[in-house]
């Protein structure tokens, strides 16, 4: 912890006094607010704590860990100081530290964390809930909900729920309230919604908040719960709504906690208040009408023993409704209810509303109204309706204005010179009222499309025209057509060259569940001028054909939301089939559909994301449009533009600038955040998948950089050359010709890439430190989406070898270079040139990897070339359009088995898996008895899961691509080059001339099969997963089945000796039951390979072995692989110094303790390392020292180096230390082999050859 240290003191003689020393300085472990304690970190539990006395105990474990040490090497007194001793004083110091610690605080659990969600300091958490957020059955909620709230209500009601999940709330300015009568099942929903947010609500009282006096009304809120509730609240008096609001719109404000010092925070939570009494609207201002949504109760009711059953099955389906609810909010959008007013509650509590409500038909149908009329109707309504007060006409005048656009003093109408004039009636306020007046009905020829028989057949015989392929594209090119319409059969699928001025509009409109609708597409058609009428080929769309009148270039293609204008122009046909119709002539057209605007985004203007970004961010700075609301008209447009030109680009992290500039509007703002809303700040085409142009085969050109808050430092070279380039806080204009170079790094597309791209765009070393540590953090909105594909590739991308470029230095024995300072701290100018020198380390060793996976890279060309990619694509993105042909819909084809049919008993319940009483796993079946064994037949399936795949028919109609795949890389690896040539489509044909070439095929061939079922059951989203497959079926067939075998096994009276995914081994086996085991996987799909039988095993667990098979020994598990013991104790091989080398990587630091004797690690003898290093163990005396790991600020032994000292392997091998190594360790590690196999038989016997 970097808030305190223990210290040591022998001021007494024989006595050792230990305390804790609390240090002044901005911690990450402890939180102060308002001058008081406010969190702790606690690593024990990878949480936050708010309770003070955890302080207590954290020190005092600390204390105890030194106190103890001190004890095992002194003889002397030791007197530790303990915190929960008050008389030790520690305590008081503690209290007295915190007070003069500077405001240091993130707020806690803005977030909700659920028991499946990942958790880091960073993240500030404090609790998580008990239950996963995940897909599953909520029966008995939806029946409660069915009864007890019509939809509308329930819907209100799990679209606030959803925007808590989101985390959306704290950003929406709303407010529920439940109004009914007792028992009407308004604590039932407020009672679910306590179990659902267990540990991040709280209670508060409605009425203290909306009170003059009382001073403590927000303490209810000094959590900061996400979710305030109260089952029984009461607004029906509000005498000052400002801390209401406040809170609702989450504005910072003061909270006054008792016995606390006051401070300043923005309040998250959502409010859900349930009463008995309406809420008190008193005018069209108050700010309750803009927050408030009511929500009323059905008034059904359930049987009191049926409720009690449901409301006691709710705690079972939390993770399932929260899961309901978020795709509720999701598909409803934050939005959604931006314009709701609370009319029933305004007609119950503002009289005022209730005057306009009642003359409403007077004020709609008149152009306007006069002062003086309007009230002298409210003077009559508040003697009919018996107010018992009512506005005085100067305030009368005013509240009237909110229900009309325009208010003038003077006017004149129809020669009368008239004062105080009200026009423009706001009649959307009134959510009941028909806004159109009745219209008589025009013809019904969209109603009627029942004809067979095509005018357009005959208006469109003589133009050229060709069927359709089974692709549904043209069969030819159009210079190639000979055939006209009056040739071919339209009742198939075709394609017609139109004239140029034809245009169709395409009605595409769905319904609520997003299926094309006939009726709406029908409806929406009616109001167009009378014309020629088409259904789509599938007889949901609806297709109006014109002549046009006009320049049709000039036409805008979206005339609104799912009704398209197709202009045929250039290239393009008219894709028909003919099914129904009418027989109404084509009409000409010339005015009703919309121009194009002049494009802000075209090919000079704005070529990339950089020039976009400046373009918003002039707007933002007013350089274009004085004004905020054309201002944000304008980045609406041209973002739009940008859409639709298929600029790839991703301005998401420019939203909150965006947000708080339009916000800022002084008359507009509702209006601005709206098309905040709206704004496309990320382009449809994924970043990830962008690649610029590269020439074929480059010689590439590595690079590294380094980020410092005050440097930025650029190294490269080019392959084959010895010469390093340096680029120390190069210019934007450097950068962009370096841009221009096929640059290869390491994990450059997920971090170098858009850093030299932000230096590009202008970002100075600050700002692209902030960057660098915002990617590092995982931040989503800090990569540059144009900057994907800047470089020719990644190493780390492509390789099947994912581990860090320092592992890589150790394993290839390429210089390794630490640079040992801080990242966080500026970097001195007397270090530059050591990060310097550091930064070009990393570009020859990127080369060095480079040169050793090229393998990998050959691989990747051979999937680029197939693919028709760019080999800086991921090889996710290659393997999807390999399998799926860009197909977007290709999921639609998907299979999913249920797979207890075939294997009956099986069940998956809560993330765990049984079958025949055996908990099977969910990666495949493992299966263990140790000892040791004879004659061990080991058969292993044949690709297992992409023969599961494939049997399982998993991918529908593209199930046959990856069975061909599969396929030719048996064929190949069984030499049959002349069937793998036909697969695919014959695109494998140029790989298969020789046998090196064949063999680069294969491999590449295996890094897709292999991909393919990772991706199956990943979690994260991709082309590949089916969110119904949750039990893992491509791993879980071959699961359930090796228990099957293993059962089959067993009945015929062998002993199996161990299951491990897809192989089995067998003891004293014979070819019976070799034949046995081949047989038996054929029934189910599976092919079984020999691969040998075994002399002799030893089977320690599931997971290491050695056995003899023949002339040699073969060990799996890291305990009998060592180099040394395997040497050792079976091969008799000689031992060389490699095999001596440990190879140690830790994910903070590494460091050698020069001290050699005590293993405390002071900072003076502390030799920096890094992350990743090879040692040697050696004897006292020569150098060695204490092999550390560093963790918050804290230095452990490295794992398994404790009682011995260390040497770096490279200083060890220079300076010819190999008879210094200290073996004992070794002796141990092969002492601890031989004990594993003695449990079983004697060692000397089981290795006797």
């Amino acid at each position: 912890m970097d808030f305190f240290r223990i210290v040591e003191s022998s001021a007494k003689k024989d006595v050792i006094e230990i305390y804790p020393d609390f240090i002044v300085k901005r911690s990450k472990d402890i939180m102060i607010r308002g001058g008081d304690f406010y969190a702790v970190w606690d690593e024990s539990q990878g949480l936050w704590t708010t309770d003070e006395y955890d302080v207590q105990r954290i020190v005092d474990d600390e204390i105890r860990r030194v106190a103890d040490q001190a004890r095992e090497r002194s003889n002397s007194s030791v007197s530790a100081r303990y915190m929960h001793s008050f008389s030790s004083g520690s305590w008081q110091k503690f209290a007295n530290f915190v007070t003069k610690l500077p405001e240091n605080y993130n707020q806690l659990d803005r977030h909700l964390t659920f028991s499946n969600t990942p958790v880091d300091k960073t993240l500030y958490s404090s609790k998580r809930l008990p239950y996963p957020i995940t897909d599953g059955d909520c029966r008995a909620y939806n029946e409660l909900m069915d009864v007890l709230y019509n939809p509308d209500a329930r819907e209100k009601l799990e679209w606030a729920v959803g925007a808590v999940i989101s985390g959306d709330s704290k950003f929406i300015q709303k407010f529920i309230v439940l109004y009914g009568q007792s028992g009407a099942g308004k604590s039932t929903f407020l009672n679910i919604l306590q179990q659902l947010f267990e540990g991040y609500f709280s209670v508060f009282e409605a009425k203290a908040l909306v009170g003059n006096n009382n001073n403590f009304a927000t303490e209810a809120f000094a959590s900061n719960p996400l979710v305030a509730i109260q089952h029984d609240g009461d607004l029906s008096k509000i005498e000052d709504n400002t801390k209401l609001n406040s809170i609702v719109s989450h504005e910072e404000m003061t909270i006054n906690e008792k016995h606390k010092s006051q401070y300043s925070a923005v309040i998250d939570s959502f409010l859900f208040m349930g009463t008995n009494k309406p809420v008190r609207i008193t005018d069209a201002k108050s700010g309750v009408i803009r927050r408030l949504i009511d929500v009323q109760p059905s008034g059904r009711k359930l049987p009191y023993t049926r409720y009690r059953e449901l409301m006691g099955q709710i705690r079972f389906e939390l993770g399932a409704i929260a899961n309901h609810c978020l795709q509720r909010y999701s598909k409803m959008g934050p939005s959604y209810y931006d314009d709701y007013l609370p009319e029933e509650m305004m007609l119950m509590t503002d009289y005022f509303y209730n005057y306009i409500e009642a003359f409403f038909d007077v004020f709609r149908d008149n152009n306007g109204i006069s002062l003086s009329h309007a009230y002298d109707l409210y003077k009559e309504y508040c003697a009919e309706s018996q107010i018992p007060y009512s506005l005085n006409r100067v305030n009368f005048r005013e509240e009237l204005k909110n229900y009309f656009e325009f208010f003038e003093d003077r006017v004149v109408i129809n020669g009368e010179r008239i004062r105080s004039w009200y026009s423009g009636f706001k009649t959307e306020r009134f959510k009941f009222v028909n806004h159109e007046l009745p219209v008589e009905e025009s013809s019904d020829f969209a109603m009627v499309v029942d004809s067979e028989t095509s005018i357009l057949d005959t208006m469109l015989a003589d133009c050229p025209a060709q069927l359709a392929s089974p692709a549904d594209t043209p069969m030819q090119k159009w210079a190639d057509v000979t055939t006209t319409l009056s040739d071919i059969d339209t009742s198939k699928v075709h394609f017609v060259k139109v004239p140029l001025n034809h245009i169709v509009i395409d009605f595409d409109l769905k319904d609520e569940d997003g299926r094309k609708s006939r009726e709406l597409n029908l409806a929406a058609a009616h109001s167009w001028p009378e014309t020629y009428t088409e259904m789509s080929k599938g007889g949901e769309g609806v297709h109006l054909h014109y002549i046009y009148d006009g320049d049709v270039t000039q036409l805008a293609n979206i005339y609104d939301k799912d009704i398209e204008v197709k202009v045929f122009s250039g290239g393009s046909a008219l894709r028909r089939r003919l099914s129904y119709c009418n027989q109404l002539p084509v009409a000409t057209i010339s005015s009703g559909i919309p121009l194009k605007e002049k494009k802000m985004i075209n090919e000079e203007g704005v070529k990339s994301e950089k020039a976009l970004r400046d373009l918003v961010e002039r707007n933002l700075r007013k350089e274009i449009h004085p004004a905020t609301k054309p201002s944000m008209d304008f980045i609406k447009k041209i973002l739009d533009d940008a859409y639709s030109s298929g600029l790839v680009y991703d301005l998401t992290n420019m939203r909150p600038a965006i947000m708080a500039f339009a916000n800022g509007s002084s008359n507009q703002a509702l209006a601005c955040l709206k098309i905040v809303m709206q704004l496309k700040l990320k382009s449809e085409k994924d970043p990830e998948d962008v690649s610029v142009s590269q020439p074929k085969d480059p010689v590439p050109v590595f690079y590294d950089v380094e980020v410092f808050k005050n440097r930025l430092i650029i190294c490269y070279k080019k392959a084959g050359t010895a010469t390093v380039s340096r680029m120390i806080d190069p210019s934007p204009q450097e950068v962009e010709r370096l841009i221009r170079l096929p640059l290869v790094g390491f994990n450059n597309r997920k971090y170098d890439n858009h850093i030299i791209y932000g230096r590009m765009m202008g970002m100075n070393n600050e700002e692209l430190y902030n960057l660098s540590q915002r990617i590092i953090s995982n931040d989503k909105s800090a990569p540059f989406a144009a900057a994907y594909g800047i470089s020719y590739t990644d190493i780390y991308d492509y390789s099947s070898k994912k581990q860090s470029l320092k592992k890589w230095q150790v394993e290839l024995h390429i210089r390794h270079k630490e640079l040992g300072h801080p990242w966080e701290e500026p970097l001195p100018d007397e270090k530059l040139e050591e990060a310097v020198d550091y930064c070009c380390n990393d570009v020859d060793s990127t080369e060095a990897v480079w040169n050793a996976t090229q393998s990998d890279f050959r691989a990747r060309q051979i999937l680029a070339a197939i693919s028709g990619l760019s080999v800086n694509d991921k090889t996710q993105k290659h393997t999807s359009r390999i399998l799926f042909k860009g197909d977007r819909n290709h999921k639609q084809e998907f299979q999913y088995t249920d797979l207890s049919e075939m294997f009956p008993g099986y069940k998956y319940d809560f993330g765990k898996s049984t079958y025949k009483g055996i908990e099977v796993g969910e990666g495949g079946y493992v299966y263990a008895e140790p000892g040791a064994y004879r004659n061990v037949a080991l058969i292993d399936v044949e690709s297992m899961h992409p023969t599961s795949a494939i049997n399982m028919n998993l991918f529908g109609k593209y199930t046959k691509n990856y069975e061909d795949l599969l396929q030719a890389r048996l064929a190949i690896k069984h030499g049959d080059f002349q069937a793998a040539r036909e697969m695919l489509d014959g695109k494998l044909k140029p790989y298969l001339t020789d046998e090196s070439t064949a063999k680069e095929l294969s491999y590449a061939l295996k890094i897709v099969i292999n991909i393919v079922y990772g991706l199956t059951s990943a979690k994260f989203e991709n082309d590949f997963n089916d969110i119904r497959n949750k039990d893992n079926i491509v791993a879980k067939r071959g699961a359930l089945f090796m228990v099957d075998l293993m059962e089959a096994v067993k009945a015929e009276g062998y002993t199996v000796v161990h299951i491990k995914t897809d192989s089995i081994k067998i003891a004293d086996a014979d070819d019976y039951i070799i034949n046995f085991v081949t047989e038996f996987g054929k029934k189910y799909g599976y092919n079984f390979e020999h691969e040998a039988t075994y002399e002799r095993m030893c089977l320690v667990n599931d997971a290491v072995y050695v056995a003899y098979d023949k002339d040699h020994w073969t060990a799996t598990g890291a305990q009998f692989k060592h180099p040394y013991v395997f040497k050792t104790l079976f091969s008799g091989e000689e031992i060389e110094f490699d095999d001596l080398v440990e190879t140690k990587e830790v994910k903070t630091a590494l460091y050698l303790d020069m001290l050699e004797s005590t293993g405390i690690a002071e900072d003076d003898h502390l030799v920096f390392i890094g992350k990743v290093g090879n040692f040697v163990p050696v004897v006292p005396g020569i150098g060695g020292g204490v092999l550390l790991r560093e963790k918050d600020g804290k230095y452990h032994a490295a794992t398994g180096t404790k009682n011995y000292l260390w040497m770096e392997a490279e200083v060890a091998a220079t300076l010819e230390m190999e008879d210094f190594i200290d073996m004992t360790y070794f002796e141990v590690l092969a002492y601890n082999a031989k004990a594993s196999i003695s449990k079983y038989q004697d060692f000397d016997k089981f290795v006797a050859v």
